[in-house]
């Protein structure tokens, strides 16, 4: 193309940047791409008229990006392109679009987001003002963030220049390569300042201690954390009060108060509050607990699991006696079989999507310090088992970018690893914590939770199908890998800053083992509305969707296609709106036509795997973590009980800490819906998703 006179370009915004005539022939070469009807010799040909053409146009003066794409447009149509320009046109109106909505939503976009991502930042991250305006753009959130975080390493050296971090934290976000959990986006750099997304909190059999937990729970609620709780301390509904010689209601009635109060404490003002709540399988209200939701209103604001160990696991295996024992006396009230206990599990779970399990033997198993007690609850979702009132913050590293040219680029990987550990170190160095106890023991152990995202993208750059022994195979690399990493990068802080206070008496307290900085690394958590923020898939789930409308804002909607699904179809040719638009209705190439076999085996969503794939894949990345991981086996609608059955014994057998399925309408509000939903609208219409999911339970949104 030469050296085109032409030096600056006027952007819309006001701003005068430098031309750059090679986006130019990019956009054409796009433009041909999607048409099938040129290569990048012709658009680069295309490029030099639509060039020549600008700098006879505008001698001395300073074109805009309008007078640059009209040129582009009559380029096209007058050299004969007309398909190309009409896709040029689409493409300019489609801009346009996101554009005023984003104006629409109030944010200046300085990172060129999706519109969908603006407005999850201006819901939950950007700061406002006292009059709830927005007083920050994505990148100076980001920005934000990374210098409160980088600037904490001051504390270990003084003095230290911290600016090449602070650099390296920003560059990461922005580039959608590692996003730390909400509370951090939310607070860090601001008044408020608490950085942790997940809590376990204690509840004792007595009024005080009941009602403690309650006041807790709502300032963690109120500062952005989640909670959780075991209510398997309290007394069975009839037992006795020795105080009032009265009887007790048992914990199922106090954990509707614990819900009511969460829903009017909105978590950190920004999010709904959220909870996990768990009763042992031998406690006596066992049952109601387990059925607590068979009201669909009841517990909204609940995830419930049951706390099943290995013993209960093997008596429902033969279906024995199973006692039940209550907690105030230590003796049995009463038996039920174990298989009976597990059929009542496997039905409401059929109907509600609760209880999942939690399996407490294999979570002490791994407790890191079980000197300080045992771990009997977890967070929300099930990735954090925590000590009573200890706390942990989490951050995903986003596995899409690691794959370059068709593999796995692992010096980049080690790089971010290296980077998140020592960011969420000094993440728990910056944090205000919301309770003393919970600041005493959250810094004795230091816990962090390092995760990933993206990783169905990966596997689609990597050639690889989800649902297949290779994906399994590249999951147990890329996860063992993440894991020694992370365990070299907190052993090389622990030399410079100690190990975490606790260390002494914990399973790593071994003279053949260097000590670590921090107590535990890794969780896998449902990343949730950072993946909207990163565009990439949800944690380690699977696509939701190749294709489907997102209600964005209050009556509108936007088409989304993932955009590996659409490079993919551009580039073998059998791409057209035709196909995009029954892809979204459908969500999924089954019974679609059109595409070649080998894009419908690695383009597979959610429902076209089997149960046990999305086991397996759950047990292999536990295998590697040191925390647990939280993942959904979404069932279609037609699954029965007894897949969800085999779905608990599997996730059992294979070594998960947790499990949660959820089948598809088996509540009336999802968060997904595959077809319409609308009044008038037709049943079949597009596949639709709230604007905060990206992936994993269908039947309500992630809290991380």
């Amino acid at each position: 193309m030469g050296n085109p006179t032409i030096e600056r370009i006027r952007k819309r915004d006001g701003n005068v940047v430098d031309f750059r005539p090679e986006k130019i022939e990019a956009a054409i070469g796009k433009a041909l791409a999607a048409t099938g009807t040129g290569d990048g010799r012709i658009a680069a040909s295309l490029a030099g008229r639509a060039i020549e053409t600008l700098e006879k146009a505008f001698v001395g003066a300073v074109p805009t990006v309008e007078d640059i794409q009209d040129v582009v447009e009559q380029t096209l149509m007058s050299g004969g392109y007309a398909l190309a320009a009409k896709a040029y046109i689409l493409y300019r109106q489609q801009r346009a679009e996101v554009r005023h909505y984003k104006r629409l939503i109030g944010v200046r976009d300085d990172l060129k987001l999706g519109v969908n991502a603006i407005k999850v930042l201006e819901r939950r991250y950007l700061l406002k003002d006292e009059e709830g305006r927005v007083v920050e753009t994505p990148r100076e959130m980001f920005r934000r963030v990374a210098h409160a975080i980088a600037i904490v390493e001051t504390g270990f050296e003084p003095g230290a220049d911290t600016s090449a971090l602070e650099e390296e934290f920003f560059n990461s976000m922005i580039n959608g390569e590692f996003l730390p959990n909400s509370p951090t986006l939310m607070n860090a750099g601001a008044p408020l300042g608490q950085l942790s997304a997940c809590f376990v909190l204690p509840v004792e059999d007595s009024i005080p201690d009941i009602f403690d937990a309650l006041k807790n729970a709502a300032i963690v609620h109120q500062s952005g954390g989640g909670t959780g709780f075991t209510f398997g301390h309290l007394r069975p509904e009839g037992d006795i009060v020795g105080s009032t010689k009265g009887v007790a209601s048992g914990p199922v009635s106090f954990m509707r108060i614990f819900d009511v109060a969460t829903g009017v404490m909105k978590q950190g003002g920004k999010r709904r509050g959220a909870n996990m709540g768990i009763l042992p399988a031998g406690h006596p209200d066992i049952s109601q607990f387990v059925a607590a939701k068979k009201d669909e209103r009841a517990f909204s604001h609940f995830n419930l699991s049951v706390a099943a160990t290995d013993e209960f696991m093997e008596a429902v295996r033969r279906e024995d006696r199973w006692p039940l024992v209550n907690p105030r006396t230590g003796r049995e009230a009463q038996f039920i079989n174990a298989h009976e206990l597990l059929d009542l599990m496997v039905n409401n779970a059929w109907h509600t999507g609760d209880p999942g399990l939690v399996f407490l033997d294999q979570i002490n198993r791994s407790n890191p310090t079980p000197q300080l007690g045992t771990m009997e609850a977890t967070n929300p979702c099930g990735e954090l088992p925590l000590l009573p009132y200890e706390s942990c913050n989490l951050g995903s590293i986003n596995l899409s970018t690691t794959v370059s040219g068709g593999k796995v680029d692992w010096p980049k990987l080690e790089r971010l690893v290296g980077m998140a550990v020592r960011f969420l170190d000094n993440v728990v160095q910056a944090n205000r914590f919301p309770l003393e106890a919970i600041a005493r023991i959250t810094m004795g152990n230091r816990k962090i939770g390092l995760g990933v995202m993206g990783f169905a993208d990966a596997l689609i750059k990597l050639g690889i199908p989800y649902d297949s022994e290779e994906a399994l195979e590249t999951a147990e690399s890329v996860m063992r890998f993440v894991s020694m990493e992370a365990h070299r990068a907190s052993s090389k802080l622990a030399a410079k800053r100690g190990p975490f206070p606790n260390y002494r008496g914990s399973r790593y307290d071994r003279p053949e083992s260097a000590p670590l900085r921090n107590a535990s690394l890794l969780s896998i958590a449902p990343t949730g509305t950072l993946s909207i923020i990163a565009g990439c898939s949800s944690g380690i789930e699977p696509l939701f969707a190749l294709a489907f409308a997102r209600n964005v804002m209050e009556g509108t909607r936007l088409l989304e296609t993932n955009p590996l699904f659409e490079q993919a179809a551009r580039e073998r040719g059998f791409y057209s709106e035709g196909l995009m638009e029954e892809v979204a209705r459908k969500g999924t190439l089954a019974g679609v036509g059109g595409a070649p076999e080998d894009i419908r085996r690695l383009f597979v969503t959610d429902h076209d795997i089997s149960p046990e794939w999305h086991v397996r894949m759950q047990a292999v990345f536990q295998k590697h973590t040191d925390n647990a991981v939280s993942k959904t086996v979404n069932l279609p609608v037609r699954a029965s009980p007894e897949d969800i059955r085999r779905t608990y014994l599997l996730a059992h057998e294979l070594g998960c800490k947790g499990i949660t399925v959820y089948r598809y309408g088996s509540k009336r509000e999802q968060v997904l819906y595959l077809g319409s939903r609308a009044p008038g609208e037709a049943e079949a219409a597009y596949v639709t998703a709230d604007s905060e999911y990206a992936g994993g339970c269908i039947g309500g949104s992630c809290p991380i």
